[in-house]
């Protein structure tokens, strides 16, 4: 999915994710709607505006039409008799409001929080492309990575440089957000780093920002013996993740894998729509997710066909792997289609909507609950994997501090899946299930 989520106007976005996880969905406030509101804001600048606006979404979409036992009536009247010295005091009161409705998913936003999170799901950042942290052994900061087709890649930055001023201010105990919050920036304004090298003097590099998707999925192919396996590591469900899922598993393809292992753990949510998208890459035909609103509404969606392959599928997932990751692995899991293997899942099935309000502020409602393809209902329970391995707290230490053997033989939950793998063939699908490559008219169809 090609299309960032602040591409929205109104923003609105559902939630299903712990921290992030959104899709775009229809508004029941249209542009009108939102264009009158900010025209109220700049005739009356007043912080109550913004306090009415949440109140009128909650009313309208909230997912227990009893509020929790609240009288929500009453609670707009308290709210709009009060007078507000600043827009900080309304929020406090905005969120005192929401918190009766016993929900923490249902949350206001300040307008910097509403920007990190939209800046999240949209999988694009502005700057230079560059992943750092502070070395510990140097405590200097250092690029880890340079990310592909970004400005920093294209001017030679390395795994390995230093990056010893940022706009001539030194980096010397300085915090990697810090350091993010200045290369941050419109596209199209420069920057100027001081770089240290490996057996070179420093030197100054001039940069231009720029928009960048940031990548969501990595992928390699391993060979396992006799058999060829596609790792792929998902990280979050973003705007770009489907795009970049879809790509990793043609290319896979292309070098003749025997079988792939999805990698789920950590995995807080993104996008519901990316996890569709995906979860209909695997398989062409049956159940992804239901969905039920506060009147009873349900909403079904299907696998469509468009299945990129059908070899043998093994995903891992842990404690961590929460709302659209839990959506994915349940969907796989009923369908027969993968062997789980990991720990018992986070267990969030609340689905939210995200709404950009008008003085730049946000607000998330949960506004339906969803299924697993069978009907089961993980609420607070999470997803219990086919074969459950949980990591010691020394193997879960190992493979902190070492990033490398995730996805390898020294990772115990990995290492089962390809054991399993070898051993039968029961999470691949039917054989007369064919499959066909996707289009990207299909993978833009949101």
């Amino acid at each position: 999915m090609n299309q960032s989520a602040k591409s929205y106007s109104p923003l609105q976005v559902a939630l299903i994710g712990g921290a992030i996880a959104t899709t775009a969905t229809i508004s029941l406030f249209g542009t009108a709607w939102t264009r009158g509101v900010r025209a109220a804001l700049a005739l009356q600048d007043s912080p109550k505006v913004i306090v009415d606006q949440v109140w009128q979404l909650v009313n309208h979409e909230y997912v227990d039409g009893k509020f929790n036992q609240q009288d929500w009536q009453a609670t707009r009247q308290s709210l709009l008799s009060k007078d507000y010295s600043s827009r900080e005091e309304a929020y406090t009161a905005i969120r005192e409001a929401l918190q009766k409705l016993g929900d923490p998913y249902t949350r206001f936003m300040d307008p910097k929080q509403f920007e990190a999170l939209t800046s999240q799901t949209s999988g694009e950042v502005s700057g230079i492309g560059i992943r750092m942290e502070v070395n510990e052994k140097t405590q200097r900061l250092t690029v880890v990575e340079a990310i592909e087709n970004s400005p920093a890649l294209k001017a030679g930055i390395k795994a390995g440089d230093e990056i010893l001023a940022i706009d001539g201010k030194p980096t010397l105990k300085m915090k990697v957000d810090d350091a993010s919050k200045l290369i941050r920036g419109k596209a199209g304004t420069p920057i100027k780093l001081k770089l240290g090298r490996a057996g070179q003097t420093a030197f100054d590099l001039k940069l231009t920002r720029a928009n960048i998707e940031v990548p969501t999925v990595r992928y390699t192919l391993r060979q396992e013996g006799n058999r060829r396996v596609g790792y792929i590591r998902l990280r979050e469900f973003s705007a770009h993740a489907a795009d970049q899922m879809q790509r990793a598993i043609r290319d896979l393809n292309t070098k003749k894998v025997d079988s792939y292992v999805l990698d789920l753990r950590g995995n807080p949510g993104g996008l519901l729509q990316a996890s569709i998208e995906i979860a209909r890459m695997w398989y062409n035909d049956g159940g992804i997710v239901k969905t039920v609103d506060r009147v009873g509404g349900t909403e079904e969606t299907k696998a469509n066909r468009t299945a990129l392959t059908n070899r043998p599928l093994a995903v891992l997932v842990d404690g961590n792997s929460a709302s659209a990751s839990e959506i994915l692995t349940g969907a796989l899991k009923d369908n027969k289609r993968a062997v789980v293997v990991g720990g018992q899942t986070f267990g969030k099935a609340l689905v939210q909507s995200v709404h950009e309000l008008a003085d730049g502020s946000g607000l998330a409602v949960t506004i339906a609950h969803y299924y697993t393809p069978a009907g089961t209902d993980i609420n607070h329970k999470g997803i219990a994997p086919d074969i459950k391995l949980d990591l010691t707290e020394a193997q879960e230490r190992q493979l902190a501090s070492n990033p490398d053997l995730i996805g390898t033989k020294s990772d115990p939950q990995y290492a089962r899946a390809i054991a399993i793998l070898s051993n039968n063939n029961f999470a691949q699908p039917p054989a007369n299930q064919p499959t066909r490559p996707m289009s990207r008219a299909d993978s833009l169809k949101f």
